[in-house]
């Protein structure tokens, strides 16, 4: 038994109301502001997410971005080429950086590079995102179906995993573009293009992010809250989308900024190799094609490559930031 403190005379004590009384209300924070919280602190993965949203707003509205330069991504501009010499070249220093281009022109034919580069992020971005959605749509139906139910059921979802990695996605890919018309299921140019590749690149990957979810849903399955849902007789359909589907958001949300970066590089990839949206119409990777012609001229490859390189890179940074802030684990 211990013995109680004691108080030396003339001691100041302190009253535990008067204390208590200036601390103000106590509020708990739910797991999503706790999540904001840490992202907060990651001066990098806002910095991604900050250049993130200057990418879209800039595709967003690319068309008055455009009208503002005063330069059209298509227009020719012969009078910024040297016709004299021989080579085609933009006339100026720097591949004919001025105010009025600050990117340069294109080599032949004059296009504005700053256009064409501001242009081309509503290709690459809305291929990318689209794509990811319709991965994201099929890797977590299936994904938590699979893990749910087990048996043959997983069984069969996971050989169709296993089937759709190991095909060739990019020969597929190739093969596929390469063969369909111009004029298809009711759409023709661009219109046409950008489908079928969000199709491609969507339908394709969805094994990724569909092995995540079914390993997360089978560690979920048999929690606490799962058995004592179905003891209160609670159904599958309750269980899914009510018990499991809210705790796979976090896994979902970090794999999808992940994936977006991914899909844009392989979009640029089938737009190097021809098969993705065809010219005039600009794209980061068919202005990289463009540029291995004129490979003696390092500014016509250098602005959609770092394009290319600054929105990949701030995708993935968002992602880790956005994993460690979802993470209770990490600190």
């Amino acid at each position: 038994m211990t013995a109680p403190l004691e108080v030396e005379p003339g001691a100041a004590t302190a009253d535990p109301e008067a204390v208590l009384k200036g601390m103000g209300k106590i509020e708990g924070r739910s797991l999503g502001q706790i999540a904001w919280m840490r992202l907060k602190r990651d001066k990098v993965a806002i910095g991604g997410f900050v250049i993130i949203v200057l990418l879209i707003l800039m595709a967003i509205f690319a068309n008055l971005i455009i009208k503002l330069i005063g330069h059209p991504p298509n227009q020719f501009n012969q009078n910024l080429i040297d016709t004299v010499g021989g080579t085609l070249a933009p006339t100026g220093k720097f591949g004919g950086m001025s105010w009025e281009h600050p990117f340069g022109v294109e080599p032949v034919n004059g296009r504005d590079i700053m256009s064409r580069v501001i242009y081309g992020s509503r290709i690459s971005l809305l291929i990318a995102f689209f794509a990811t959605l319709l991965s994201v749509a099929i890797g977590t139906t299936l994904g938590i179906v699979a893990g749910f139910f087990g048996g043959w059921v997983d069984a069969f979802i996971s050989r169709l995993m296993d089937i759709f990695l190991a095909f060739p996605l990019l020969v597929f890919a190739i093969a596929l573009a390469g063969v369909v018309p111009d004029d298809a299921f009711g759409l023709k140019g661009d219109s046409l293009r950008i489908v079928l590749l969000i199709f491609i690149i969507g339908f394709f990957n969805w094994p990724y992010i569909g092995r995540i979810v079914r390993g997360q849903t089978i560690s979920l399955r048999e929690r606490e809250f799962v058995d004592a849902a179905r003891s209160l007789g609670a159904r599958r359909p309750y269980i899914l989308f009510t018990e499991l589907l809210p705790n796979l958001i976090a896994p979902i949300l970090v794999y999808a900024t992940l994936l977006i970066p991914t899909n844009i590089l392989f979009e640029a990839a089938l737009s190097f190799l021809g098969v993705g949206v065809r010219a005039p119409t600009a794209t980061w990777g068919g202005m990289l094609s463009d540029a291995v012609t004129f490979y003696t001229m390092p500014h016509f490859m250098l602005w959609p490559g770092l394009a290319i390189f600054i929105t990949v890179l701030a995708f993935n940074l968002f992602g880790d930031g956005l994993r460690d802030a979802l993470d209770p684990r990490s600190r």
